[in-house]
């Protein structure tokens, strides 16, 4: 052996050597083992930048022409790297076949320098008649870090489809920290948290700021400062004090009405009022002392550890365990601590995006399909340089926490959630009988319509356009949204002749109802859960799959039924019946409802019913997911006065919906 050869090897054995030990370093399965590299201490490697979040979500239907684009990246860009049409494109896609091409005006970016925001023009919604919207590709490639100068790895792609028409429902808050109570200040709020608002559609990020989103006390106390952020994933904004607040002192949170969706709809703050424009404000008063620092940590992960057969089109979650009272900080789970990467570090294209209900359950979302048979990691990054939650100053997790799961064939118990398309806005869809209305609490936060050409089809409306359908002052119903019927309205821009537009639309939206009911249909059966469901589902938790009717017809009586996603954020439910659905009672009394667990969410919920469904004859109650029955549906009875509050959608093929006193919140895509 000549010198040039044995100093070849053993430099080779001495990379190895390094290389393991570097390996060793950076810690095994679970929490063990704190990386030099990302961890805390050591050394920091630079990592390229990657998108985290972006919105609309990919594979997104429904979405609204003239809609805004966001891209949320793992830290602040170089503006002039995120140009148009070399580092941001937009095209259309031939199905159906493209009349136009979409033009990409403008871009602007947060004041963090991490989310981009695209201004477009030339959506189309789909063609009359089209069983299929317009798909939209969108695609951003090659923008690099400001800190760094590094660019994009990877090219991040995406795809969603539009809607019929522009968005004019405002957003909303649906959860707040603090939380918002009726009967005065929150009392015994931590004095080291941030407080955050959660909204039911995404928000354009350049509106939520420090003056649309303030932090007041009373004299002799002084207004904190903090800073505003706002995360992509989670529809999450956060003001995050600079210091500690004031103990015994009662805040004012204010989210201003200046605060907008991506299509400009100003915030509608008061919810018995969604027509109208104006500011969120809920108080809270502070404890007497701090809530002690504490690490948080990861108590469970879906898939589990060494999980095989995993669906190739799941998502990856993990739930943090965090100080009693505080949530994650949305602003740190991002791409850049969550990562998931398959043979030889390949890593996989995603999102990240944390469950704004909870505020621990974090979600990776590939953007393509697992392949089955390959083992991959996933890692989330502790340390100074890793997640946190919103405590000041904020508690971290000590290591990484790493695990490893294998993709299995795609079978009938993976399950995506049943597309919608232009039915997807609509809160209520009264098939080609049309909808009633009784009462003066009933609210839609989403669109309605019907085939029905009969001036009585629909009864006890009114909407953003202006259109009023046959109310009284005994029966007025709020669409925060539009109207689409093939009959008049009794005042309004409709009440001169039908709207051939609102008619078509409707017809396509009853099209596509009738597809997404004849997917469900299809779904073989597949739900596996610790206590198998009868034909009641009251008292039952149930995980995720599809479940059929025994006898032909589902119950919820006698109890509450809960639907645990065991952190998927994923997780879809599909529920099928020949006959009917009945929620409440027994009788006509005792509402019921439905809760969600772990992660899972109303959008992700459908109801396939052969005939009718009957929610909470008395009033009251909180049913979840998209209903579509092919003989109407009926939510209380005239004469009750509690509120029925339905998160989904009610979909009616044939004969009519009744709402008394409703609430029906249409969930984002």
């Amino acid at each position: 052996m000549n010198h040039a050869e044995n100093y070849s090897k053993r430099f080779i054995w001495l990379f190895a050597l390094l290389l393991t030990a570097l390996i060793a370093g950076c810690g095994g399965g679970g929490s063990a083992g704190r990386s030099p590299i990302l961890g805390s201490g050591g050394a920091t490697l630079q990592l390229p930048p990657t998108v985290t979040a972006v919105a609309p979500v990919t594979g997104a239907s429904g979405v609204p022409l003239g809609t805004l684009i966001t891209v949320a990246f793992s830290e602040p860009m170089d503006p002039t790297t995120v140009s148009l049409g070399s580092n941001f494109t937009l095209a259309c896609v031939a199905v159906p076949a493209c009349t136009q091409q979409p033009t990409v005006t403008g871009v602007t970016f947060d004041s963090t320098g991490t989310i981009a925001t695209f201004t477009t023009s030339g959506l189309s919604a789909a063609p009359v008649g089209s069983a299929s919207p317009y798909s939209y590709t969108a695609t951003v490639t090659g923008a690099k870090s400001k800190a760094t100068g590094l660019p994009m790895t990877n090219p991040f792609i995406w795809h969603f489809t539009t809607a019929v028409t522009q968005d004019t429902t405002k957003p909303q808050v649906t959860l707040t920290v603090p939380a918002t109570t009726s009967g005065g200040p929150t009392p015994n709020v931590p004095i080291n948290t941030a407080i955050t608002a959660v909204f039911n559609k995404d928000m354009a990020p350049a509106t939520i700021s420090a003056t649309s989103f303030t932090l007041t006390c009373a004299t002799p106390c002084t207004n904190p400062s903090g800073v505003v952020s706002y995360s992509v994933g989670s529809r999450t904004a956060a003001f995050t004090p600079t210091a500690a607040l004031q103990a015994n002192t009662t805040y004012t949170a204010t989210v201003t009405k200046f605060a907008t969706d991506l299509s400009g709809n100003q915030l509608a703050g008061i919810s018995s009022q969604p027509l109208v424009a104006n500011d969120y404000v809920w108080t809270f008063t502070t404890a007497a002392a701090t809530t002690p620092a504490a690490p948080i940590s990861i108590g469970s992960t879906n898939p589990i550890s060494a999980a095989s057969g995993v669906c190739p089109n799941a998502s990856i979650n993990a739930t943090f365990t965090v100080p009693s009272g505080l949530r994650m900080d949305p602003t740190t789970v991002t791409t850049a601590t969550f990562t998931v990467a398959g043979p030889g570090t390949t890593p996989v294209l995603g999102t990240v995006g944390l469950d704004a209900a909870t505020g621990t359950i974090v979600t990776f979302t590939p953007t393509s399909l697992l392949t089955s048979g390959v083992q991959y990691t996933a890692t989330i990054t502790g340390g100074a340089n890793g997640v946190k939650d919103l405590a000041i100053p904020a508690n971290t997790m000590a290591n990484n926490y790493t695990w490893t799961f294998t993709a299995g064939p795609a079978t009938g118990a993976c399950l995506a959630p049943v597309a919608l398309n232009s039915a997807s806005t609509y809160g209520t869809f009264g098939g080609t009988a049309g909808m009633t209305n009784t009462g003066t609490l009933t609210v839609i936060n989403g669109d309605i319509g019907t085939k029905a050409t009969a001036t009585s089809a629909v009864t006890g409306f009114n909407d953003t356009a202006g259109d009023v359908y046959t109310e009284t002052p005994a029966n007025i119903g709020q669409v925060n949204g539009t109207i689409y019927t093939c009959t008049v309205s009794t005042s309004g821009p409709t009440s001169g002749g039908v709207n051939a537009t609102y008619c078509s639309d409707a017809g396509q939206a009853w099209l596509d109802a009738q597809t997404a009911y004849n997917a469900l249909v299809a779904e073989p059966s597949g739900g596996v859960s610790p206590q198998p469901p009868t034909g009641n589902l009251a008292g039952l938790t149930l995980y995720p799959g599809v479940y059929t009717a025994p006898a032909g017809s589902y119950m919820i009586q006698g109890g509450n039924l809960t639907l645990d996603a065991q952190g998927n954020a994923n997780a879809v439910w599909i529920f099928q019946m020949a006959t009917t659905l009945t929620v409440g009672g027994p009788g006509a009394t005792l509402p019921q409802s439905i809760i969600l667990a772990n992660g899972a969410q109303a959008k992700n919920v459908f109801w396939q019913v052969g005939s009718a469904a009957t929610i909470n004859a008395a009033g009251g109650g909180t049913m979840v997911g998209t209903i579509i029955s092919q003989a109407g549906a009926a939510f209380s009875t005239v004469g009750n006065v509690a509120l029925v509050t339905l998160n989904g959608r009610v979909l009616s093929l044939g004969a009519s919906v009744t709402l008394v006193d409703t609430v029906i919140n249409v969930p984002a895509p």
